[in-house]
């Protein structure tokens, strides 16, 4: 390095983020403030005493003394210990003096508070910025996903879903434990974390927290809940089954495509995949909760415990198509499933789908928030047909009847729990309700429970 520094020297003299200049050892409290920041930004760096900031060789008094001085302050005053060659050198015939540093024990510390490089000055850093720089030097160490799972055998993995999965990404099956040493989930013949929540037979009863909680609510708030679900497993099924889920208890519409009808959620099916699949990716798996998903009358809300990794900022996530991943070998594993995108591009694609959807961070969690269509037209009386058409009700028909119609009519596909959420019903009340609409003649049932949908007739007789 110090062949290095002289060559640039000899022809710029400029400071920069790994060179400091200083007068002389009477500005050696910034000099110590300045080896600090430059060891916070790269790791290395040198200064040079006899020289002034403008690049002008003044030259220093140097003796044994002068040496012993800078040495013994440096390490009196820098965090951790750092060892620097302090030499004395001649520049342009005049004697000077060079410290050269290195170490890569982040955050330094001078005089008590860490400074970063920011081009040739200085600036102390924030908490949260210690904080980040702490979580990246020690990132490999607290990872969640890389670590060996004492409790798992090699009896706990799945060899089917193991083959399944190689397949799917159009690789060869061998064995359990030639297939998850080509997917990176082994170290030293041991199983990782991320073997066994993503291929384990049984993962929840591995991990407790491998778990997907659901729940509808049938208000705006969480004092009356309609259903609620629990799912364990590894983490393709619990992705599964939050799709599952999604699709029962939100309002879908159609449209024709040709002579084919084609479902539409009120809230775009990719934009809910993609937000599910981040959480199931970036959440932190030392913590003990669960990814939640939460359906609202007039809002969709999937939670999971950990903020944002890596210091990002919500601005950040959603302006610069930038990721920062917890688990990257289980990120891995999802890219080379055709999961998510290796670019951060996720949150991209909800926006694009979704462009009213919120992201929060609160307390330790993170949560993003879809809103639903039209949720607050969904109980009026008016009723009217696909196209606009209107439906002309007997007028002595039950007002549950009219909304079970109503909310038919704007979503063919609804189910007897959306139902009961709407209208504040049990299901059997619900049931019952339907079973005399269809008696009357005003509705009936196209196809099985599940994968059909209803038929409201626009034809509709007055009762005597």
């Amino acid at each position: 390095m110090l062949k290095e520094s002289m060559q640039y020297l000899s022809s710029q003299f400029e400071e920069s983020e790994i060179l400091e200049l200083k007068r002389s050892t009477s500005e050696l409290k910034e000099a110590i403030i300045s080896i600090a920041a430059i060891l916070n930004k790269h790791q290395r760096g040198d200064l040079y005493f006899g020289i002034r900031n403008s690049g002008a060789v003044i030259g220093q008094m140097v003796n044994d003394k002068t040496i012993r001085d800078i040495a013994k302050a440096i390490g009196d005053h820098i965090e951790p210990k750092i060892f620097p060659a302090i030499n004395k050198t001649s520049l342009k015939g005049k004697d000077c003096i060079h410290v050269e540093f290195n170490g890569n024990e982040t955050p330094y510390y001078a005089y008590g508070r860490a400074y970063i490089r920011v081009g040739d000055s200085d600036r102390k850093l924030s908490a949260k910025e210690i904080e980040k720089t702490i979580l990246e030097k020690h990132k490999d160490i607290l990872r969640w996903d890389n670590k060996i799972c004492d409790k798992a055998a090699w009896k706990d993995i799945s060899s089917s879903k193991l083959e399944s999965f190689l397949k799917s990404c159009k690789l060869p099956y061998g064995n359990k434990e030639n297939s998850l040493d080509k997917l990176g989930l082994i170290q030293g013949g041991l199983l990782l974390n991320a073997a066994v929540i993503l291929f384990g037979k049984d993962p929840s009863g591995i991990f407790p927290n491998a778990k997907l909680r659901c729940a509808v609510f049938g208000r705006t708030d969480t004092a009356f809940i309609i259903d609620r679900q629990e799912y364990g497993g590894d983490l393709f099924y619990l992705i599964e089954k939050a799709e599952a889920y999604f699709m029962e208890h939100i309002h879908i519409g159609m449209k024709l495509d040709g002579l084919y009808r084609i479902d539409v959620p009120e809230i775009d099916r990719d934009a809910f995949r993609e937000a599910v699949i981040n959480a199931f990716c970036h959440r932190d798996y030392n913590k003990y909760d669960s990814v939640n998903i939460a359906v609202f009358k007039d809002r969709l809300e999937i939670k999971n415990p950990g903020r944002l990794y890596g210091g990002l900022s919500i601005e950040q996530i959603k302006t610069r198509m930038v990721s920062q991943r917890r688990n990257e070998l289980i990120a891995d594993i999802f890219h080379r499933g055709h999961f998510v995108e290796r670019w951060g591009r996720g949150i991209s694609l909800i926006l694009s789908k979704e462009p009213t959807a919120e992201f929060e961070e609160i307390g330790e969690l993170f949560s993003v928030t879809f809103k639903r269509k039209n949720h607050e037209d969904r109980i009026y009386d008016e009723i009217k047909l696909p196209g606009g058409l209107p439906v002309k009700l007997p007028e002595k028909l039950p007002e549950i009847q009219k909304i079970v119609i109503n909310n038919m009519l704007k979503n063919s596909r609804i189910t007897y729990t959306q139902l009961a959420g709407i209208t504040g019903k049990s299901r059997e009340a619900i049931r019952k309700n339907i079973n005399k609409l269809k008696e009357a003649g005003l509705i009936k049932r196209i196809g099985p429970d599940k994968g059909g949908y209803w038929q409201v007739f626009d034809n509709i007789p007055e009762k005597s």
